[in-house]
């Protein structure tokens, strides 16, 4: 079973062939050899450091909140609000 997660795009290289995305306060390189026209502030789906594809961002949102009320049930934590997997905060 693969796994892809959503997150935002925060930079753009120069060529375009690699973007900077952001997801619960952690940024990381992923290639555009996938995907065309990427915008700053798109989601994307990610997958082993390729863009799949852009996403909704109310899609994204909404499966980031899943994500963060999961690992709060799996860790005993509180669950978090909305906005706390935009801040990473309230997940462990």
């Amino acid at each position: 079973m693969c796994l892809a997660i959503p997150a935002q795009v925060v930079a753009i290289d120069a060529t375009g062939s690699e973007a900077t995305v952001a997801v619960g306060g952690v940024q990381q390189q992923v290639s555009l050899a996938l995907i065309d026209e990427v915008a700053m502030g798109d989601y994307l789906l990610i997958h082993v450091g390729y863009a799949l594809n852009r996403i909704d961002p109310v899609a994204a949102e909404q499966t980031l909140a899943l994500f963060a009320q999961m690992a709060a049930l799996d860790s005993g934590a509180p669950p978090p609000t909305d906005s706390d997997h935009l801040t990473g905060e309230g997940a462990a």
